[in-house]
């Protein structure tokens, strides 16, 4: 992998992984391009703030500008690019917010590239764009049957749709124009720093608070859970070795109901913080549109030619997500502000 990386949304949960983890390598220099939208959080990168090989740029997407500046300023040999509205729930509430980042987004990055490679030549060759992508883009498979590289997209919500859109202009340019391009799709990430909005921190706070615990339907979605740091691991596998052009879908292999991991996330957080059991506290509620029923995927492709596998379980991964919600409360009260609070209110309280 190159020794410039650029990393585009990368104060966010994902984003803010794959920095720590490349700013500990003394031969790379990470620069994290990122627009603080209310989940990008410069508190998730405290441990590396202070690195050499490290810096921060602040800026947005949206704004061909702006990346292009990044661009001419660093000079990356590799980019990876995660900046997106990412949330499904909020997809619904304002979906032209999830165009303009995601798909107008991730345009004039592709666009910022093209330029940057045509205005340096010599690093066409050993430049990669390493797009970050989810495996909501194939919609819902029904029986045992999994997702894998051949199968057909099928986004049913704005978020997903956006993503589907993103990932069909990043193929688009890198046919047109030759653009040195990798896909990931990854299924659902978790781990520390995850804002608490998303499904595992959610129930995990509402836990020690002793809340209710709002679940969708009937609880029997079934989702495939990834460990946050396997996933940023396979990212630097695919940049340094994956084939051009290619895709590569990347799963934790933990497909569970989404009712069987919140009741995990009951006992778990029980037993570690000697707090009642909150089982009797889950709530059913009115589903929401376009909920696709089950995830599961098949990274059979990126085990066989690269040789990567997840190294956490649900089990193990999970009881360090709780450990580090449990020791990070002041991180928990810097993102729980009043806009994230009266979200929360319009999402769940009022179904």
């Amino acid at each position: 992998m190159g020794k410039r990386v650029l990393v585009t949304g990368g104060a966010g949960f994902i984003g803010s992984a794959l920095v720590r983890q490349l700013a500990a390598k003394q031969d790379v220099e990470v620069c994290n391009f990122d627009n603080l939208s209310y989940a990008g959080n410069l508190h998730n990168l405290a441990s590396i703030a202070n690195n050499s090989n490290y810096q921060f740029v602040r800026g947005d997407v949206r704004v061909l500008q702006d990346i292009q500046n990044v661009y001419e300023s660093f000079k990356p040999d590799v980019v990876f690019h995660l900046a997106a509205e990412s949330h499904v729930d909020r997809s619904l509430h304002t979906p032209i917010s999830f165009v303009e980042s995601n798909v107008l987004g991730t345009a004039n990055m592709l666009e910022a590239t093209r330029a940057f490679l045509d205005n340096h030549t010599a690093t066409r060759d050993s430049f990669r764009f390493v797009h970050v992508s989810t495996d909501e883009v194939f919609g819902s498979i029904a029986g045992e049957a999994m997702f894998d590289e051949q199968t057909a997209y099928h986004p049913n919500s704005p978020y997903s749709a956006s993503k589907a859109g993103a990932d069909h202009l990043v193929r688009a340019w890198a046919t047109s124009f030759g653009l040195p391009v990798l896909i990931t799709n990854s299924s659902n990430n978790y781990g520390p720093c995850q804002f608490p909005e998303k499904l595992i921190p959610l129930m995990i706070l509402n836990c020690l608070e002793e809340k209710q615990l709002p679940i969708y339907g009937n609880g029997e979605n079934v989702r495939d859970w990834l460990y946050v740091d396997d996933n940023v691991a396979a990212l630097q596998e695919i940049a340094a070795h994956g084939k051009l052009g290619e895709s590569y879908l990347v799963g934790g292999d933990s497909p569970l109901k989404n009712l069987q991991v919140v009741e995990m996330i009951c006992d778990l957080v029980s037993e570690i913080s000697d707090t009642p059991n909150a089982r009797s506290r889950i709530t059913f509620v009115s589903d929401r549109p376009g909920h696709d029923y089950r995830n599961a995927i098949n990274f059979e492709k990126l085990s066989t030619e690269l040789g990567w596998k997840p190294s956490e379980d649900f089990a193990s991964g999970l009881r360090k997500t709780v450990e580090w919600y449990l020791n990070n409360q002041a991180w928990v009260d810097a993102v729980r502000d009043g806009s994230y609070r009266d979200w929360l209110n319009l999402n769940y309280h009022q179904r």
